[in-house]
């Protein structure tokens, strides 16, 4: 994604999940990636509920410009529950995509944070476009 249109895709992603009925706290990331902090409604499963985010969204990013013609989600997403006393520190870590990311890629970020819960995990699926 060119950088100067995050702003209004991550605008339009909270749209989304606004409209699903769910509360978007915090949405940013980086042409490589997106953060998306929200709640997740009781009545929608996680799957579903991404689903719905990759497929809507990916169709508007293509009618912005000609460039995301080609323009798809990658298949998987990681998903995070995040306690109440977590949450400024993750909308502040959000907020700062592009600090974090001076310092190292967001692949070795994301495997740096896999590793440090314990959690389980195949590079080959893990980073699949």
């Amino acid at each position: 994604m060119r950088e100067n249109d995050l702003p209004r895709i991550f605008q339009y992603i909270g749209g989304i999940i606004r409209e699903m009925n769910a509360i978007p706290m915090e949405i940013g990331g980086m042409k490589d990636h997106v953060h998306i902090f929200t709640s997740l409604p009781k009545t929608v499963a996680l799957t579903d509920f991404v689903r719905d985010i990759k497929a809507n969204s990916s169709r508007w990013i293509k009618q912005i410009d000609h460039y995301y013609a080609p323009f798809a989600w990658q298949d998987g997403y990681g998903a995070f529950s995040v306690s109440p006393s977590l949450s400024e520190k993750t909308v502040n870590y959000i907020r700062n995509q592009k600090e974090h990311h001076r310092k190292r890629s967001f692949r070795e970020e994301y495997k740096l944070f896999l590793d440090a819960y314990g959690i389980d995990y195949d590079e080959k699926y893990a980073f699949s476009d």
